[in-house]
């Protein structure tokens, strides 16, 4: 295994201790195709593979990526095969609403 193989997990878990999920999910909103272009920020896929997978306009996704990274939760990685997105961490359907924790 490889040193950067260990980058998803070091984020997720100082991810975790310094934005909560309800904080995530207020600053990514409330819609679906939101929540899984989120996801999608896993660290192979790049904007067109993101807005065609979560079936958003690449333009809008442009902008709430731009948005997601000034709070954060979205890391631009520059590699060889191109730009791609990280998020800080996973979130699932059920985790916590904004004032819920």
């Amino acid at each position: 295994m490889e040193i950067n193989e260990f980058l998803p997990c070091l984020l997720e878990i100082l991810g975790r201790s310094a934005i909560p999920p309800s904080q995530v999910r207020r600053i990514i909103g409330d819609g679906s195709k939101q929540l899984k272009a989120f996801n999608l920020c896993d660290g192979s896929n790049s904007l067109t593979d993101i807005a065609k997978k979560a079936q958003l306009d690449a333009g809008n996704l442009s902008r709430t990526l731009a948005r997601w990274r000034e709070h954060g939760i979205v890391f631009l990685i520059e590699s060889a095969k191109g730009a791609r997105y990280l998020r800080i961490y996973p979130l699932a359907k059920g985790d916590p609403a904004v004032g819920s924790e």
